[in-house]
């Protein structure tokens, strides 16, 4: 009976065979014994893309596979394979020392078992175990090879890192702690996992940055936020504006809110300067309110000045009178000739609310008689303050067009407001004002006395009230 080999190339002898050559053969047995314990040998792959066979030489030594250890060399330029028949089973230490990078893949020669690679650029170690456990498609099985490389691609199960540590959280979350190096690592960070039943990603900045914590104080740079969206604009949850703000630069004044115990209102402060003035203005003819009341604010007044309030002027004075109507209420009203120019006057002290500016006003007025021509009426003014000398001379008459009556007897008419009326004297708080009120006949053309009812005197406020 002939000698068998197995798939390894050790011969094993048939009895009674091999009578003179035994001692031998059983040298050359041990010696591949010895190789396939613990040997070395290297195997060029050198080349571009190509698949190199390993196989065994039976009853002989020097055979790549009937060593322990196999170190791949030669310069690649493309991925490279390297495969066993299937029916070896052995250990491998597996080192990968070739240049340049590409794959190196280990296999069986045929069928779809699993298979080892080196990564393309891995220059490390591997021991893989050729299983032969499948006639057909045989597994080589990667079995833990000592260090981790830097460059290689390995899965780690079961290890605890000391710097940073991996470890289990309080809970089902898992936890990366990082020791600071300044006080013999006692004290540390720690980034825990949350308890959650989907994915959870944090997206570090791309650039060298700082992250902002809940409980620092932290100044934040080029940030938007989304509800509520401060910018331009205070913006609410729907993305509707609420507060548009406008900077103006070099602001040294500012709004102020501050709440408020109970029992008392909050506040709303200007700060800023020493005097700080609160602008609310409304849009168009929108109306400043509190509540559903109309706040009163500067601006435009009116005072109402009966022809009963005024006094002809000594000289040239018009004619008071009191004139009884058919159907309606008497009137008291002053008479101004056709002819000639004629006066009254009457005074005011304006609240101190008043800008001490110029005025402007309207005359209402009728005529004695059917007419449809027109009557101009022109006003002036001097303002006295304490200790002032009454003998000044009123400012410069100013008046708005002349007004055309409709041509029915004692019917009302309203000239347009008058242009600026500038006071004579130096208008200001606590002051008398003298109004002179004429009609001037070279510019109408009434054929009748004028008759004055009133003046509406216009003026303008810049304060709230006359605190």
């Amino acid at each position: 009976m002939a000698s068998t080999y197995t798939p390894l190339g050790i011969e094993l002898q048939a009895t009674g065979e091999n009578a003179g050559t035994w001692g031998t053969k059983t040298n050359t047995n041990l010696s591949i014994i010895e190789q396939i314990s613990g040997g070395y040998t290297t195997q060029d792959i050198a080349g571009g893309a190509q698949t190199t066979a390993l196989s065994v030489s039976d009853g002989a030594t020097g055979a790549v596979l009937s060593h322990r250890m196999i170190e791949f060399t030669g310069s690649i330029t493309g991925n490279q394979i390297v495969t066993i028949p299937l029916d070896v089973q052995n250990f491998y230490f597996l080192r990968n020392s070739t240049s340049g990078s590409y794959t190196v893949q280990f296999k069986y020669a045929s069928g779809s078992g699993d298979s080892f690679t080196f990564a393309a650029g891995d220059k490390g170690d591997a021991l893989v175990f050729a299983t032969a456990n499948d006639g057909t498609n045989p597994d080589i099985d990667t079995l833990p090879a000592g260090d981790v490389t830097l460059t290689g691609t390995q899965t780690l199960t079961n290890k605890t890192l000391t710097d940073p540590i991996l470890s289990p959280g309080t809970a089902t979350a898992g936890k990366v702690e990082f020791l600071e190096g300044t006080d013999n690592g006692t004290n540390k960070v720690t980034l825990i996992g949350p308890a959650s039943t989907a994915d959870v990603t944090v997206t570090l900045p791309a650039a060298t940055d700082t992250l902002v914590g809940k409980a620092t104080t932290d100044t934040l740079t080029n940030k938007t936020l989304t509800s509520p969206a401060i910018g331009t604009k205070i913006s609410d949850t729907n993305g509707n504006e609420l507060i548009n703000l406008t900077a103006t630069s070099s602001a040294v004044n500012e709004f102020t809110v501050a709440n408020a115990a109970t029992g008392n209102g909050p506040i709303l402060s200007a700060t800023g300067e020493t005097n700080v003035d609160i602008n609310l203005n409304p849009k168009g003819t929108g109306t400043l309110k509190s509540g559903t009341a109309a706040v009163r604010i500067a601006g435009k007044e009116t005072i109402w000045v009966p022809a009963a309030a005024m006094y002809p002027n000594t000289t040239n004075g018009a004619e008071a009178a009191q004139v009884e109507l058919s159907n309606g209420p008497e009137i008291k009203v002053l008479d101004f000739d056709k002819d000639s120019d004629e006066f009254a006057q009457f005074a005011v002290a304006f609240p101190k609310s008043w800008n001490a500016s110029t005025v402007t006003f309207q005359a209402f007025f009728t005529a004695t008689s059917t007419d449809t021509g027109t009557s101009a009426y022109v006003l002036q003014g001097v303002a006295l303050a304490d200790n002032g000398d009454l003998n000044t001379a009123f400012g410069t008459a100013v008046g708005p067009t002349a007004k055309a009556m409709s041509g029915t007897s004692n019917d009302l008419a309203v000239t347009a407001e008058s242009g600026a009326v500038t006071i004579a004297g130096s208008p200001g708080d606590d002051e008398y004002v003298f109004f002179q009120v004429s009609r001037d006949v070279s510019a109408d053309d009434l054929n009748a006395d004028s008759r004055l009812l009133g003046i509406k005197l216009f003026f303008t406020t810049d304060l709230a009230n006359d605190a």
